[in-house]
């Protein structure tokens, strides 16, 4: 399921046009095709992209009309809220959140801590 950001007023939509193009097997293809035209995400764009994906135009329809995957988006948005996530991307490395397009270093940062708490100590030498 693809999430909805608050601050892209089409993207509950574009969420349900995913699911149900879910149903008819081209999620990926409705995903890729919804990213590659962010700036048009009306009703109409998202029922004009499932015939352009061969979906089955009258079953798609009724599908985002009916709003029947409201409860999936916005369920995956509750869980993300409770795990901290606020924005996206978001990652987490062992339990720890890294949210927001944040750079290399933070991550490579995160990682190496992560590393050295379960690096294996050195024993101390017998005598």
């Amino acid at each position: 399921m693809i999430s909805p950001s608050p601050m892209h007023p089409q993207a509950a939509k574009a969420a349900e046009a995913g699911a149900c193009a879910r149903e008819q097997g081209k999620f990926w293809e409705m995903h890729d095709r919804i990213f590659e035209n962010q700036a048009r995400l009306l009703v109409s764009d998202l029922k004009r992209y499932a015939g352009e994906l061969g979906l089955e135009a009258q079953a798609f329809e009724q599908c985002l009309d009916s709003g029947r995957h409201a409860a999936d988006w916005k369920r995956d948005l509750e869980e993300g809220t409770r795990y901290g996530v606020s924005a996206t991307p978001a990652f987490f490395i062992n339990g720890r959140p890294l949210v927001g397009a944040l750079p290399f270093e933070s991550f490579a940062q995160v990682i190496d801590d992560e590393l050295a708490a379960t690096a294996p100590r050195p024993r101390a030498k017998k005598e």
